[in-house]
């Protein structure tokens, strides 16, 4: 009798054990308060230099399936990033509630709202005010909301950066000569979330280009219009990540914590562990170094961590461009331009991404090798080429 009890509790602890095991892989499966806010649709004014207008859109999208997400804050600050002293000029964000079934309050207070399965939306405004605004350069916005829901109470942040001076697209440039080409680096506004890179190619570019000409853009600038940037206080390093570091070289931008997360995110733990594993051993045993950011992936050669890049953007960690050949096809296809993504630097190295069919790689990497875009504050990642 004591051995069939005892049975039946080994049985009945084993069944518990197999339902806790179910019930703990469902968990693992399912990303609780899963939300995004999204900014779209945006105004800017700055022809009134005392005062400039931005607003825009902000999508509130439940990506939790099956489940309601609570709202229940949402706010805004700005940064202001200037040529000149930010002295005197003050400067007002409002977001206003846009829900298809409860008006905004007449006193501006963000109630809280239950986000079903259908988005819904928000209107952010930032008045600008001073004596003289024409050396304001960039706003950047973070956008705080709290998300309420399966995973607890958890903040959030949407990073938003905003243009606040555009160049003139018409105005003269300088050509430099090659034995191969003429070069013509192209100044933009600072680019972000808000741009597509075809549209700043026919923005910037045609105005100065001809039949035959190839337009290069950086692959930074390329991964910034496409939103692929996080800041580190989202990071979450994991165990691969905060030991593989250490190993690497101070200089790359995976020898922090955050940089290397950054990378287990893109391609895997296991993959990151296993390239770190077979390319030490190829450096010890071989005498082949390197082999680590062959076998991590593209990636890991392309994430630029912190102060990779120009401001307001020297606070993230940079990722690389996501599906680059597609943007060079529409690129090519809605301008007519043969277009590549490149990864230059002012050492000599010139990587090509992504390139239009027919376009000599040997010919892009003679005009690219003395870096005509630069590695400062140039604002230049469009450069035009020209066969000679």
């Amino acid at each position: 009798m004591g051995l069939s009890l005892g049975t039946a509790l080994i049985a009945l602890a084993g069944l518990i054990g197999l339902v806790v095991l179910g019930i703990e892989l469902q968990y693992r499966r399912r990303i609780g308060n899963k939300f995004d806010v999204t900014a779209t649709d945006w105004q800017i004014s700055t022809d009134d230099p005392t005062h400039y207008a931005l607003v825009g859109n902000l999508a509130l999208v439940n990506q939790t399936e099956r489940r309601e997400i609570f709202v229940p804050e949402l706010s805004a600050e700005v940064t202001l990033l200037s040529k000149g002293s930010l002295e005197g000029i003050t400067h007002q964000v409002q977001i206003s509630p846009r829900h298809y079934d409860a008006p905004a309050r007449p006193d501006g207070y963000w109630f809280a709202y239950i986000v079903k399965q259908k988005p819904t939306q928000a209107e952010l405004r930032l008045d600008l005010h001073g004596a003289d605004l024409s050396e304001l350069q960039s706003a950047w916005i973070r956008i705080h909301y709290i998300t309420y829901g399966p995973q607890g109470r958890l903040p959030r942040v949407r990073h938003l950066v905003l243009p606040l001076k555009f160049p003139n697209p018409n105005e003269p440039h300088q050509w430099r000569s090659t034995d191969q080409s003429s070069i013509l680096p192209i100044r933009t506004h600072l680019l972000s979330q808000i741009d597509a890179p075809v549209e700043v190619v026919k923005r910037y570019v045609l105005p100065h280009s001809q039949p035959g000409d190839v337009v290069t853009i950086g692959e930074t600038p390329v991964a910034l219009m496409q939103g692929r940037f996080r800041h580190p206080a989202e990071i979450r390093p994991g165990w691969v990540a905060s030991r593989i570091c250490w190993f690497l070289l101070p200089t790359s931008s995976l020898a922090t914590a955050c940089g290397m997360q950054s990378l287990v995110d893109q391609v895997g733990a296991w993959r990151v562990f296993s390239a770190f594993i077979l390319g030490a051993l190829a450096k010890k045993l071989l005498n082949q170094p390197g082999m680590f950011y062959v076998l991590a992936g593209e990636q890991a050669r392309l994430i630029d961590d912190v102060t990779g890049t120009l401001p307001p953007y020297d606070q993230f960690v940079v990722l690389g461009p996501d599906k680059p050949q597609q943007v060079v096809d529409q690129i090519q296809r809605e301008t007519g331009l043969a277009a590549a993504i490149v990864d230059v630097n002012d050492l000599k190295a010139v990587k090509i991404l992504a390139v239009s069919p027919g376009v000599s790689i040997a010919f892009l990497e003679q005009a690219l090798i003395s870096n005509p875009a630069g590695n400062a504050d140039e604002q230049t990642p469009l450069v035009l080429i020209r066969p000679a």
